[in-house]
């Protein structure tokens, strides 16, 4: 093992050994799980971004700077999740099709939802999102990977929030 300041492939690119405390093994595990967030968190930016283009109705005004509210912050965490993934290391997945074998928010091709049924939509995929990240944050913990798993507690804090928005804006809806 190559040690601190030694390159990997002498007289190639001059490429420094990653010295953060976390094992290779670790840190690929760390960026697998990251990716599949990755791509959870960009499915649901374009499901924002489709309900903006889409809304309709009495609350069109409302909505539509609502959902553009939404999407602007999924961006950033689209940036965020894949600048960590680079920070670990690995390399940020950054297609469709990568997405959508990872995912795990539903998409909705052709079909056109009513204002409720966007909310409802977009409440049902950061929940999603929410328990995908509680349920990995055990093993960033268990690999001592705390970096990983308070970024993560960060984005489900924030996720939180945004669920906890759209179900108070169903409250009350009529069917």
């Amino acid at each position: 093992m190559a040690q601190r300041g030694e390159t990997k492939n002498p007289g190639s690119k001059q490429v420094t050994v990653m010295q953060i405390g976390l094992e290779e093994d670790i840190r690929r595990h760390s960026t697998d799980l990251l990716n599949k967030l990755l791509s959870d968190e960009f499915t649901l930016y374009l499901k924002a971004r489709k309900y903006h283009w889409n809304v309709s109705g009495p609350m069109f005004n409302d909505l539509h700077s609502f959902f553009e509210m939404l999407y602007e912050e999924l961006n950033l965490i689209v940036d965020e999740v894949a600048e960590r993934v680079k920070q670990l290391g690995g390399n940020a997945e950054g297609t469709m099709s990568e997405y959508k074998d990872r995912t795990t928010i539903e998409e909705d091709p052709g079909v056109y939802k009513s204002d409720r049924d966007m909310i409802e939509g977009m409440l049902i995929g950061y929940e999603s999102i929410i328990k995908g990240i509680r349920n990995n944050l055990g093993e960033t913990e268990e690999h001592k990977d705390e970096g990983t798993a308070h970024f993560l507690v960060d984005i489900m804090l924030k996720h939180e929030k945004k669920a906890w928005m759209l179900r108070s804006l169903l409250q009350g809806w009529k069917q």
